[in-house]
């Protein structure tokens, strides 16, 4: 066997992705599920009163995994295409049922409908995932909803908020993405028993013009294979649209990631939090003092390729003509393998982000510190007309005191003191006692602790109930 340092392999299995989701889109996979169609096709026409014996269906399902890829491969050069090869293998170890194996179908009867398949086994590994980090995160949350933090608008010094509730905003989008992924598998259906343009003429002929028969056959087999419903109409294919709206909600998703990780490497920037970073952990080779967070940039890296994967599809569909052209399949063959692979990287990822963020009050606290007295200018003002002032008098004393304050931090890169400009004007000796109790940072945090509690406890606990008993352990990163 050729050395595989030798040969590109993808990183995206190589190097990242989980053991199940490259299982799911392996060479094993895939014609393991073509024999069970197969399968499955035999045991309904037999159902249905096709000359088909008991002994040829067992000696099926008896060789479902035993398949010999090196001849496959063979014949697969010989005949130049893939189904013909794998039909002709299966017979090989199927001599009995050799006559009966793909009775009536088309190559898209395996292709598509096993396409429909890993999709849908995808998702399924998808989400219990994407609900293991919204379940993280939500304990982030949950544990900081009361801690005040500087809010930011155009990434200038806003009001504040607290921890949690900035956290919040990432739950809502993933939560919105649980939705998105949800309704995609759920509306995902099979390609069914269709025959070679859509219009099921083989299995007409097969029980001689019997059309509640065939539309049976088309049931059994979608029920054999674990779907509700199939598609009513196709082409050869299933409409390509539907790799549209499966790699859309994958994107959709990549582009949450993307959101969330630059804020927590703006918020490393910041020292106000970061990523987990182990103890061997080397962040620099030259500036040994430094510590990246390389694990959000992975994910942001990673999910900007999931973001463009959508545009494949997008054109693929559009090209479609009539029943069908093949101009689908090289391109299908990289970008849905890649969609699922990249996001259960990505998801992977940002689950070991979240169970170890490391948040420093203190840093945090310093930053309201510097810019919390120009916001408590508001309440300085009421203060003062209660005790008797004019409010037109106070707020031009005020804007003469923040201005020389603005010019120390500025122009002479110091501490804003304009608290202190306040106590040592005697215009201020009403509300003096008051200064500390109006620069309480709680106090400019809103509604923020209240709306955590409610929007955890209405919305993101609710969504994850199916998902118990899935939560997993930690989990820690190969690379």
């Amino acid at each position: 066997e050729e050395d595989a340092l030798s040969r590109y392999r993808s990183p995206l299995v190589s190097r990242y992705a989980s053991a199940e989701m490259g299982f799911n889109f392996s060479e094993r996979k895939k014609f393991g599920t073509w024999r069970r169609l197969w399968l499955y096709l035999a045991q309904a026409e037999k159902s249905l009163g096709l000359p088909i014996t008991e002994e040829q269906i067992q000696e099926m399902e008896a060789n479902l995994d035993n398949i010999d890829f090196k001849m496959a491969a063979e014949e697969e050069k010989k005949l130049r295409h893939d189904v013909m090869a794998h039909v002709h293998t299966f017979a090989h170890c199927c001599p009995k049922a050799a006559a009966i194996i793909h009775l009536g179908a088309t190559s898209c009867y395996v292709g598509d409908n096993t396409d429909l398949i890993v999709l849908r086994d995808g998702f399924n590994l998808l989400l219990p995932k994407l609900a293991r980090v919204i379940s993280r995160l939500a304990d982030f949350a949950e544990k900081y909803a009361d801690l005040p933090t500087l809010g930011f608008t155009h990434y200038q010094p806003a009001q504040l908020t607290t921890v949690g509730k900035r956290c919040c905003l990432w739950i809502q989008d993933l939560c919105m993405d649980l939705q998105n992924l949800e309704r995609a598998r759920d509306d995902l259906r099979f390609r069914g028993v269709k025959g070679t343009t859509g219009t099921q003429a083989s299995f007409l002929q097969l029980f001689e013009g019997d059309h509640s028969k065939v539309e049976e056959l088309d049931r059994l087999v979608t029920a054999k294979a674990g779907f509700q419903r199939s598609y009513m109409v196709t082409g050869q294919t299933y409409s390509r649209k539907v790799d549209i709206e499966v790699l859309s909600v994958l994107a959709s998703l990549g582009a949450s990631i993307h959101k969330i990780c630059t804020d927590i490497r703006l918020l490393a920037n910041l020292k106000e939090i970061e990523e987990p970073f182990e103890k061997e952990q080397i962040g620099s080779s030259a500036m040994p003092y430094k510590r990246n967070p390389m694990r959000s940039e992975r994910c942001c890296s990673l999910a900007r390729h999931l973001m463009t994967l959508v545009l494949d599809p997008l054109q693929t569909a559009s090209v479609q003509w009539f029943e069908r052209t093949l101009d689908d399949s090289a391109n299908r063959r990289v970008c849905l393998a890649e969609a699922f692979l990249t996001a259960d990287i990505i998801l992977s990822t940002l689950q070991n982000i979240s169970e170890g963020l490391v948040v420093y009050p203190k840093v945090i606290e310093r930053r309201i510190r510097q810019e919390l007295p120009f916001m408590a200018t508001e309440n300085i003002i009421m203060a003062m007309v209660k005790a008797g002032g004019n409010r037109q008098d106070c707020h031009e004393k005020i804007r003469v005191l923040s201005q020389q304050a603005a010019a120390v931090v500025k122009q002479e890169g110091g501490d804003n003191d304009f608290i202190a400009r306040v106590r040592a004007d005697p215009y201020f000796s009403p509300i003096h006692k008051q200064l500390e109790s109006l620069l309480d940072p709680s106090s400019f945090t809103g509604r923020a602790p209240q709306q955590v509690a409610k929007f955890l406890k209405e919305e993101v606990r609710p969504a994850l109930i199916p998902y118990q008993g899935k939560m997993g352990g930690k989990i820690e990163l190969a690379l």
